[in-house]
């Protein structure tokens, strides 16, 4: 039987309490999402009938209770105040990732002309953001799983950037032979054995975990600074690893090495400036 949007809102509240931290403004971008309308419609249409029993329907509640995240039943993702495609071969990018945006965009000027290399491109955010900013900059964007890269060529198609952000698969840089002039990535900077919200383990564990430390791959990416001669490097990290990237890079000549903090005023990630000399 046909239920009003608010009777329908109520309903799907109740069925995430408990499991999610705001099931009512969740319950609300779920509708939102399957009646595909926005937070207008949502409000100004409380009385308009609804058929509960698409099985659609269901399936986004069901799963949404089983704590699938929102965005991997709407394949939808906001970040950046844009719009990305996504779903579970990529990571959903996170606020604290558009930190990494903005201290990229304040050191290099829109006029560059450079080749800028995202090392795990994910679902394309951050090389698509960039290159929206940075016209002249060539990017080459790699990642390690296909299904990540499949994401990030529907981004890449769909905001026409295809001609300027090459995808390749590879392992870190060893698809890479180009000089590079600026480094940037959100690698995976979790620890093997670190517990997780269960919400996590529907996300791609290989963008996750950095190994049994945490840090092995940015020190990895770090070695990799050094070997290729790459000026900057500006990469996300876990909220703990400040010092242990300050001990590490005390063998390398650097030029200067500044830290920058995220919504929650932690440590999120850093900027290098290495000296080749």
């Amino acid at each position: 039987m046909p239920r009003t949007l608010k009777e329908l809102h109520a309903d799907i509240t109740t069925l995430l309490t408990g499991v999610v931290e705001a099931p009512r403004r969740e319950a609300e971008l779920l509708l939102m999402a399957y009646l595909q309308k926005d937070q207008l419609y949502f409000i100004t249409h409380q009385e308009e009938f609804i058929d509960d029993t698409d099985p659609k329907l269901i399936e986004w509640v069901e799963k949404r209770r089983r704590n699938v995240p929102l965005e991997y039943l709407t394949n939808r993702v906001s970040f950046y105040s844009r719009e990305f495609t996504i779903d579970e071969g990529a990571l959903i990018p996170r606020p604290e990732t558009e930190h990494l945006i903005d201290e990229v965009l304040s050191r290099v000027s829109s006029d560059t002309t450079i080749t800028i290399v995202e090392v795990g491109v994910g679902s394309g955010i951050i090389s698509i953001l960039l290159a929206l900013h940075l016209p002249n900059a060539r990017f080459i964007a790699v990642d390690i799983s296909p299904r990540a890269l499949s994401v990030a060529r529907r981004n890449i198609e769909a905001f026409g950037l295809r001609e300027r952000i090459e995808l390749r698969e590879g392992d870190l840089l060893s698809c890479v032979d180009e000089r590079i002039d600026l480094l940037v990535s959100n690698p995976p900077y979790i620890a093997n054995d670190a517990p997780l919200e269960y919400n996590l383990s529907y996300e791609p564990q290989n963008a996750l975990f950095g190994g049994t430390i945490g840090d092995e791959i940015i020190r990895r990416l770090l070695d990799e600074v050094v070997v290729r001669k790459i000026p900057m490097f500006v990469c996300e990290m876990g909220y703990d690893q400040r010092s242990p990237v300050q001990e590490y890079l005390k063998n390398f000549a650097v030029q200067s090495l500044e830290f920058y903090k995220d919504y929650a005023s932690f440590d999120r990630g850093f900027i290098l400036k290495a000296n080749h000399e």
